[in-house]
């Protein structure tokens, strides 16, 4: 099943440095994770904002659940999430 994900990055502002450095990198290595194992098929930035939009594959909406939980900037995202079906002229 796949789901369009959009994410918004609400990590407070006045969060230091070096722990904002230590939680990119750690997102980073968490997506490629995600990517490997075919949950995270594409991502892309928004311009103008801290946010992304991602194209996710899970079994179900449960596993999405855990895959983006599963991220260390997690506590700071507001998330949206919409399932994707077939169109039937793709069928």
């Amino acid at each position: 099943m796949e789901f369009l994900v959009r994410s918004e990055n609400r990590l407070p502002p006045d969060t230091p440095e070096q722990r904002r450095a230590e939680l990119r990198a750690a997102e980073r290595a968490r997506a490629m994770q995600l990517r490997e194992q075919g949950v995270l098929k594409r991502l892309w930035r928004v311009p103008g904002r801290n946010a992304t939009v991602g194209l996710y594959e899970a079994d179900d909406p449960a596993r999405l659940h855990e895959a983006l939980m599963s991220l260390p900037m997690a506590p700071w995202l507001d998330v949206t999430v919409e399932a994707l079906a077939t169109h039937p002229q793709e069928a």
